[in-house]
């Protein structure tokens, strides 16, 4: 692997030292994780995949998952919680606006402006569930936005919604309760609940044309999801990473050879699903091979996990134990950014 960037190694030791220690407490208590998350602002890792136009310091494709992965392998509630607001970079810096992009970009890496997503819904069939109508001066939003991650983390985020001819508004709206938008109490999880999902509903909800980053075509969604079948993996790798963590420091505290080779044999399948699921898509085609990887690293972190359970005996069915947290967070890597197709290939993995 070529060597990290300077940033990237930045990170890496922070997520060992400061991070990876207190990974329960994140799980658990949302201050713990606004402080994690306030570390890497003062480190300026809340947006590296910024264009250089706009500070920087747009890390290569190679250094951004392995980022991704590495936060996923200490904490996955900082992982969730993180990468909502480094799409809202990649997508504000993508968009059309230029003002947005000046009046937001330049502050998005250190935390002065922390903007979550709300999207997911434009995957749902049938009519949309959250919709935007022309109006004097912007637009008004009606409907439903299901799930937003970030609840008092953000104050603003991402909103998308679909436009009567089929095409999908982008706009940064306020992430409170106001006039035209209420906000639902945090969701109970069963992993990454710290993170704080809400949902929100809108009703003549006013966006002034000022805030509206982008207006995608048709389908967009279709084609983000082709290209992120391979990307989301990198979640569920640092996962894997986490379980073996796990399954290591067993062996070396029991002194069970047995559970020592489980751990080796582990990570060798480890190695070889990141080496088949190792190319990014550039034609935005979900291929079959790219599904596969996606199916094969998603079934290896939930047997990494459980592995790492199985290890810890009865320990690890305490809510207080990383095995325990790491085996929910699995569960969370299998579904997310799911679409039918990655559901198909999922299931059929699990009855090869």
């Amino acid at each position: 692997m070529a060597a990290l960037s300077p940033i990237v190694q930045r990170a890496e030791c922070f997520l060992r030292d400061e991070v990876a220690p207190r990974a329960q407490e994140m799980d658990r208590d949302p201050e713990v994780l606004r402080q994690a998350l306030r570390g890497m602002a003062e480190l300026g890792l809340l947006a590296l995949r910024r264009p250089n136009d706009y500070g920087g310091p747009d890390v290569s494709d190679i250094d951004f998952r392995y980022f991704q992965e590495a936060v996923a392998r200490r904490s996955g509630a900082l992982s969730f919680l993180q990468t909502q607001h480094q799409s809202a970079v990649s997508l504000i810096a993508k968009g059309m606006n230029d003002h947005l992009k000046s009046e937001y970009l330049l502050k998005m890496a250190d935390g002065e402006k922390l903007v979550g997503i709300g999207f997911s819904q434009l995957r749902r069939p049938g009519p949309p569930i959250m919709t935007a109508s022309h109006a004097p001066g912007g637009y008004t939003l009606d409907g439903q936005v299901p799930w937003i991650t970030g609840w008092t983390f953000f104050p603003e985020y991402l909103v998308a919604a679909s436009l009567p001819d089929g095409r999908a508004l982008f706009a940064v709206v306020p992430f409170s309760e106001q006039k035209g938008a209420r906000v639902s109490p945090p969701m109970r999880l069963a992993a990454m609940e710290s993170a704080q999902t809400v949902s929100m509903e809108y009703s003549g909800f006013f966006v002034a044309h000022e805030q509206v980053s982008a207006i995608q075509p048709v389908g967009w969604i279709r084609n983000n999801d082709q290209i992120n079948v391979a990307l989301q993996r990198h979640f569920a790798l640092g996962c894997c990473q986490a379980g073996l963590d796990i399954l290591l420091q067993a062996a070396e505290r029991r002194g069970l050879p047995f559970v020592k080779e489980v751990h080796d044999e582990l990570a060798a399948e480890l190695e070889r699903c990141r080496a088949v699921a190792g190319v990014d898509p550039k034609d935005g085609q979900a291929t079959e091979e790219r599904l596969e990887a996606r199916a094969w690293t998603i079934e290896l972190a939930v047997r990494i996990a459980h592995a790492a359970v199985a290890s810890c005996s009865g320990a690890a069915n305490s809510l207080a134990h990383p095995a325990q947290r790491v085996y929910r967070e699995a569960l969370v890597y299998t579904v997310s950014a799911q679409t039918t197709a990655v559901m198909e290939a999922t299931l059929r993995r699990l009855v090869r």
